[in-house]
């Protein structure tokens, strides 16, 4: 039987999931408000594709820099893209409950400027899981609204099937999760298996036989199936429980079953393609709930 210091770190994630698609769900509405959306066209099924060449490109840039063993310029691009991140969800915060004045852009900025200086000056675990609660909140909130029912599917299903040949077959997404990992890049969850583990001092570390001291989770894995969520809360006139539409509920209980079922495979120590079964889930958990709402 398992114990409780084990259990935990197996609750915790579902949990963060949960949260993050909770917080998209609120942030999707400032965003909404302020206009801050990454494609025109919410509608258009080109959108997922030029999100994979873009994903593909970046993905390639990154490994040769990792190749190269160019430390220095892979933590300044991560940066410069935390901090925008961080710009755009600030502004679309200040925007929707103060309106663009001058008072609010200089919070935006002076918000956004001090989250990524916290990360890289202390990139503890525990402050990169609450700030990247937020930016994976942010993220999915921005995609969300930016992209309709169709094309979200379309992209989760293709990024499942890349996603278990860049771990499986090709492994380039292990050595980019290394490198990240050696470079303590804080754009992944960490969640310890044991008290007085520190990121910081000890990396990811091992308590013995080969074990990590920490589980550790790509924001993607949680950022892919919340767009799903809010585009299901976002797009569809259907019935709610409280403020989020049923096929949305769905999604969200799917992706948390997807994720609780790659947990249980993680305890073997290999690493696994998280998308296949959280997207997976997301997206049958979306059917589902779609489904009821037809019936009712």
């Amino acid at each position: 039987m398992m114990g409780l210091p084990r259990l935990f770190p197996l609750l915790t994630i579902p949990a963060m999931l949960i949260i993050v698609e909770i917080a998209a769900l609120l942030l999707s509405l400032p965003m909404q408000s302020a206009g801050i959306t990454a494609f025109d066209d919410p509608e258009s099924v080109a959108n997922p594709f030029i999100f994979i060449l873009i994903l593909l490109v970046f993905t390639g840039f990154l490994l040769l820099l990792i190749r190269y063993r160019w430390k220095k310029l892979i933590g300044i691009i991560i940066g410069l893209s935390i901090f925008f991140t961080f710009i755009y969800i600030f502004a679309g915060l200040t925007g929707y409950f103060m309106g663009v004045t001058v008072l609010s852009l200089i919070l935006t900025l002076a918000c956004a400027t001090a989250a990524s200086l916290t990360l890289y000056l202390f990139p503890e675990w525990y402050v990169i899981d609450t700030l990247g609660i937020l930016i994976a909140a942010g993220a999915a909130s921005i995609f969300g609204i930016s992209l309709t029912i169709v094309p979200v599917i379309i992209l989760l299903s293709i990024l499942m099937v890349y996603d278990a040949i860049s771990v499986y077959k090709t492994r380039h997404m292990i050595t980019l999760a290394e490198g990240v990992i050696d470079m303590k890049s804080p754009i992944l969850f960490i969640v310890p298996k044991k008290r007085g583990y520190s990121f910081r001092k000890d990396g990811i570390g091992s308590i013995g036989e080969g074990e990590r001291a920490a589980y550790v989770i790509g924001m993607g894995d949680l950022i892919m199936p919340s767009i799903l969520v809010v585009s299901a809360n976002v797009f569809l006139d259907t019935a709610r429980i409280g403020f989020i539409t049923i096929p949305a509920l769905g999604a969200m209980i799917g992706s948390v079953i997807g994720l609780s079922l790659l947990l249980t495979v993680v305890q073997k120590g290999k690493p696994q393609a998280g998308l296949p079964p959280i997207n997976g889930g997301a997206i049958l958990g979306f059917l589902a709930g779609y489904g009821l709402v037809l019936l009712l």
